[in-house]
């Protein structure tokens, strides 16, 4: 029997006991993930298709939600409300790791002049939490909230370089491996000799592979356990620094790391 679009997307995840898994609450998370692929207004038509979901589910869906201000309506169509920036604040203020980063991000931004940054580690991606700005950023770069490839960023390889190297190695494997800039390295056996540096160096170091241009650095931050879950970036301009000056701020950054992980 042929499945529809809309019966596909909604089966539960591999894993996942479908005795308690509300499909209803899922179809609802695929309309607003719709937005992470397409970040303008949407017609319920778009939605719909973007979402894998018919026009019938698509519309009782953003109904709802506009009515509890999760969308709003704009010229164009439909677009994320306000009211969801209220559960991103819940996240940021009841996550402990990211309370005591703050002093210690603002320290290391005292000493570097550059873009200093905290990401948590969420398997195939890291998001950044925290964000201090230089004197020129693009837009993007601004933002909490946003996800990078844990394969390609610098923290993200701290990271990888801090797991035992079988989970490391998993991680990989479920990667989509993109490239962001024609620096890139996408082939795991490039990838694999980044993270043996990581190794040797205890940080991570990336020319122009998520954005052209920018040269970073990241160190992992670890749990009580000694597991990375975290990892603090910089990042500047290779207009303006020389990738071996660059280097020298590796034992800032790792200072801030080692100081943030012993934090409980």
């Amino acid at each position: 029997m042929k499945v529809s679009t809309a019966q596909a997307a909604a089966a539960p995840p591999a894993g996942v006991d479908d005795r308690l898994f509300l499909q209803g609450v899922q179809r609802t998370m695929q309309l607003l993930e719709a937005f992470g692929r397409q970040p303008r207004p949407l017609s319920l038509a778009e939605l719909a298709a973007a979402a894998g979901l018919d026009k019938s589910a698509t519309q009782r869906i953003a109904h709802t939600l506009q009515a509890l201000g999760y969308l709003e309506r704009q010229p164009g169509g439909l677009a994320p409300g306000k009211k969801l920036l209220d559960r991103g604040f819940d996240f940021l203020r009841a996550e402990p790791l990211i309370e005591r980063a703050v002093p210690v991000l603002h320290e290391l931004r005292k000493s570097i002049p550059e873009r200093v940054d905290l990401s948590l580690f969420d398997d195939t991606s890291v998001i950044y939490v925290v964000r201090l700005q230089s004197k020129r950023e693009t837009f993007s770069a601004t933002l909490v909230g946003r996800r990078m490839p844990t394969f390609c960023s610098s923290g993200g390889r701290a990271i990888l370089a801090a797991l035992p190297e079988a989970e490391a190695e998993a991680v990989l494997a479920r990667s989509d491996r993109t490239p962001l800039t024609p620096s890139t390295i996408t082939d795991l056996p490039g990838i694999r000799a980044k993270l043996a540096e990581a190794r040797r160096d205890g940080f991570a170091l990336c020319l122009e592979e998520s954005l052209r241009g920018e040269i970073t650095l990241g160190a992992a931050v670890r749990d009580a356990g000694g597991r990375p879950v975290a990892a603090i970036h910089v990042a500047a301009s290779l207009a303006e620094w020389e990738p071996a000056a660059f280097r020298r701020l590796a034992p800032l950054v790792l200072h801030a790391a080692e100081a943030l992980s012993r934090m409980r």
